[in-house]
């Protein structure tokens, strides 16, 4: 009994010396150390599933501060019955591209089936997949197949939510975990939601609010703006409170640690690739403006390997247009020329001009002013060139407004002007779901 008792204290001595050399380690690099919602889930609320069939929602995002997985930690727990895994977009191994379709299959490795949530019902004809970004832009504005079936949740008393989200409306993640929320509140199954960061920080709001239900769509569901600055958790909270119409029986475990002025970079955790277009944090940075490039004929960088930093066509000259950006003077951003060739999606293969976006100071930078000038000016220098995908900008803008505007040659300065009521009213709305 005694030799048990020292081996279980020098057990907790071990542990104890590891929390404390991952505390010193976050000190010394000026990082906070974050506790993930999965982190105060295990240790604190456990007994929320205790006894019950649980299923996951998750991706590669899904993981704890030693980079260990959910849904490991999940089925490696006795206490937790896990039954089914579910994906979102681009598959619970984060493998699959934006758009393609992923099957229903038995995970070896786990021992359980895993659902897709991005179109398990809705098999798309081979013919669809010759233009991936013509077929996603179809796609994503449908809910065709994005629901949880009954026969995907039947046996299922708990389903559980845990993906890093990158803090933008136009990102699938967030209408994954309302489907999933309704599809439960109708079976009357819990939902729970495992918190975790906005990672370009929970304090900056731009953008247009979705004029909805109008624009709604699966990359953008509820009347929020482009960048939101809330968490999944707090998107959850709201979205439940103010517009399902059966409200699910929701549980979110928050973060510990986390505070809304925070970049990812600063909460001590592990950054794991969200899709395979959002390599890094500095693409999350980007994306709430550059993302419109997917709305029109000017690649946003898929198929590179800085997707959405560079952004360009064949008939660009990238020398004049960053000279004609870089003559703009915009806050806390930089641009280099660029000359790149895709190896997938827009222009395959085709070497396109365009430039490369610099963040300077990403405090000042504002992603959604910076694109819209770089549109502009590129709709100057080519007006013959540039085109829109009308109905996919506008779900992606959240309303026809700022198309109209642009095509008409509105100053960006007017554009953003017609934005600040609604982020002001917005700003007011979110205050009862923050939790941080």
């Amino acid at each position: 009994m005694r030799r048990e008792l020292i081996v279980l204290c020098m057990a907790a001595e071990l542990i104890l010396q590891s929390c404390c050399r991952k505390e010193e380690t976050a000190s010394l690099t000026g990082r906070e150390v974050v506790r993930p919602g999965v982190e105060v889930f295990l240790a604190s609320h456990i007994d929320l599933v205790k006894g019950k069939r649980v299923g996951l929602i998750t991706n590669p995002t899904g993981v704890d501060r030693d980079i260990r997985s959910t849904a490991e930690l999940f089925a490696q727990n006795p206490v937790i019955n896990l039954i089914a895994l579910f994906g979102p977009e681009h598959g619970i191994r984060g493998n699959a591209q934006a758009g393609e379709y992923v099957p229903f299959y038995f995970d070896d490795k786990f021992k359980v089936p895993v659902f897709s949530l991005y179109g398990q019902s809705f098999k798309p004809d081979p013919g669809m997949l010759k233009d991936i970004d013509a077929y996603m832009r179809s796609f994503d504005t449908t809910e065709a197949g994005k629901i949880p079936e009954d026969v995907m949740i039947q046996d299922v008393d708990v389903l559980v939510f845990d993906i890093q989200d990158v803090g933008t409306r136009v990102y699938t993640y967030i209408a994954t975990m309302t489907y999933a929320m309704q599809a439960c509140a109708e079976s009357g199954i819990e939902f729970i939601v495992l918190d975790r960061p906005n990672p370009i920080n929970g304090l900056d709001l731009e953008g247009p609010i979705l004029e909805y239900p109008e624009f709604s769509s699966f990359v953008g569901l509820y009347p929020v703006p482009l960048r939101h600055g809330m968490t999944a958790g707090e998107l959850a909270l709201m979205f439940n409170e103010r517009f399902l119409e059966i409200k699910a029986k929701l549980t979110v475990i928050p973060m510990k640690g986390w505070r809304r002025t925070m970049w990812f970079d600063e909460t001590g955790l592990p950054w794991v690739i969200p899709s395979p277009n959002m390599p890094t944090l500095d693409t999350a940075l980007v994306y709430p403006g550059q993302v419109l490039f997917e709305g029109t004929n000017v690649s946003e960088g898929r198929g590179t390997t800085r997707p959405f930093e560079l952004f360009g066509a064949p008939w660009i000259d990238g020398f004049e247009l960053a000279r004609r950006l870089r003559g703009l003077g915009l806050a806390g951003v930089e641009f280099r020329e660029a000359w790149f060739t895709p190896w997938f999606s827009k222009y395959a293969g085709e070497r396109c001009g365009g430039a490369q976006v610099y963040v300077t100071d990403r405090s000042a930078f504002r992603p959604l002013e910076t694109a819209l000038h770089i549109i502009k000016t590129i709709r100057d220098l080519y007006p013959d060139k540039f085109s829109f995908h009308s109905d996919y900008f506008d779900r992606i803008m959240g309303n026809s407004t700022v198309r109209e505007a642009i095509e008409r040659n509105a100053p960006v300065e007017e554009i953003l002007a017609g934005f600040e009521d609604g982020l002001s009213k917005f700003a007011e709305m979110r205050k009862p779901y923050l939790l941080y």
